[in-house]
């Protein structure tokens, strides 16, 4: 039996929320979980849309890379 352990170097994770502030809460605790495995925040998208029932709904894209 062999153990090989590979290094994650990229990783993009999505995000979505009705309150932009359980957004950001969302975000920094993967930032955190992220740091623990030595990545980092590479980029950031956002945007806002309407769901069906016309709330208003945050989405964000997080691409954490490997320094």
């Amino acid at each position: 039996m062999s153990f090989q352990i590979e290094l994650i170097q990229d990783k993009v994770e999505f995000f979505e929320a009705y309150v932009l502030k359980e957004l950001e809460r969302k975000i920094e605790g993967k930032i955190e979980q992220n740091q623990a495995i030595m990545l980092h925040v590479h980029s950031v998208s956002h945007a806002v849309t309407l769901d069906g029932k016309g709330r208003i709904m945050y989405t964000a894209v997080v691409h954490f890379k490997a320094d």
